[in-house]
């Protein structure tokens, strides 16, 4: 724990450096997707270090239970800003168009869903999933996505039966062979497999992004009503969280000490690694973590989901996405 110690005192001096003399800070409610695990350092690092005082922000970073209830949480106002998969956005907006909540920070380029299985089920390829249960929550990303990698592999949206279950049991029913195959995203379903005693060489994903499935990830989101009153506060925001996610990759171990420093029950050795995973698979590979996208990809992505998703209206690029937030 001494090293883990020494960091808490560092991060702590930093935010002391960082933190403005006598100004006002602009509160700011962020609510985070899920528990604090290794992927949320990319918001408590800058918090931490006190990236976000220095913009003039108070921060309050609060752990979530579904894209779709952060949205909502967002939208509702509840939260001035927070952190979702855009296609739970897209689904929200379609069936509330009056709503202004928008997108303005793209943060996992590629989106984290996946199918798991273990071979002992003799499923090793996607095509080999048709007739299968695959057991996931309703309101798991990579279910409700399923319509468009299952398209992009040549299934039918019908060909698998899907099995309602609990998020925290998903992975341990698989082990046991209460079921064949489980979605969710890759760096929570892989090592959460491995810690239910999976081993390495006996789990088979497949990722949608490497089966021709180009979805874009969880991005910041921001209320319209925040937005309006605040737009120097959303893109201070923005600049100090490039910042911190620039920190994370750089030293990951670093960011953990501050989502440990929010969650002391973590498990250290495994949130690093599924911080490490996400690092790999997710976040910007030209390292400069702008935070925009591309219109073309966007408008595909939106109209991918509305049919997946059998949603009655198509939100436009422009109200999903605000790149005028983005800092210079």
């Amino acid at each position: 724990m001494t090293g883990f110690r020494s960091i808490f005192a560092a991060l702590a001096a930093a935010a002391a450096l960082q933190a403005p003399g006598a100004s006002a800070q602009q509160a700011v409610k962020f609510t985070l997707d899920w528990r604090f695990e290794g992927p949320g350092a990319l918001f408590l690092l800058p918090a931490a270090k006190g990236y976000f005082k220095a913009e003039g922000l108070d921060v309050t970073i609060d752990s979530g239970a579904g894209s779709a209830g952060a949205v909502n949480r967002i939208a509702t106002g509840g939260y001035d800003m927070g952190f979702a998969d855009l296609a739970a956005l897209i689904e929200f907006l379609a069936n509330n168009p009056a709503n202004k909540t928008q997108a303005v920070f793209m943060v996992y380029e590629t989106a984290p869903a996946a199918i798991f299985t273990l071979k002992k089920s003799g499923i090793a390829k996607p095509a080999d999933l048709a007739g299968k249960n695959i057991g996931a929550p309703p309101f798991d990303a990579a279910r409700k996505a399923w319509p468009i990698f299952a398209k992009a592999v040549g299934l039918k949206t019908d060909a698998v039966t899907w099995q309602n279950m609990d998020p925290a049991l998903r992975e341990q029913l698989l082990v046991r062979g209460e079921v064949p195959a489980i979605s969710g995203f890759y760096f929570t379903g892989y090592l959460n497999l491995l810690a239910r005693g999976a081993k390495p060489d006996e789990i088979v994903a497949f990722k949608y992004g490497d089966h021709g499935v180009k979805l874009y990830g969880n991005a910041v989101m921001v209320s319209e009503k925040f937005a309006a009153a605040n737009p120097k506060a959303v893109t201070g925001f923005l600049r100090a969280l490039r910042k911190g996610i620039a920190d994370v990759v750089a030293k990951p171990d670093e960011g953990i000490a501050a989502v440990k420093a929010r969650d002391g029950l973590i498990d250290v050795k495994l949130e690093t690694e599924r911080l490490k995973l996400m690092i790999a698979d997710q976040l910007d590979k030209s390292g400069k973590f702008g935070g925009a996208v591309d219109k073309a990809q966007l408008e595909k992505n939106i109209a991918d989901v509305v049919d997946a998703f059998g949603l009655k209206a198509k939100p436009a690029a422009d109200q999903v996405f605000n790149a005028s937030f983005l800092p210079k």
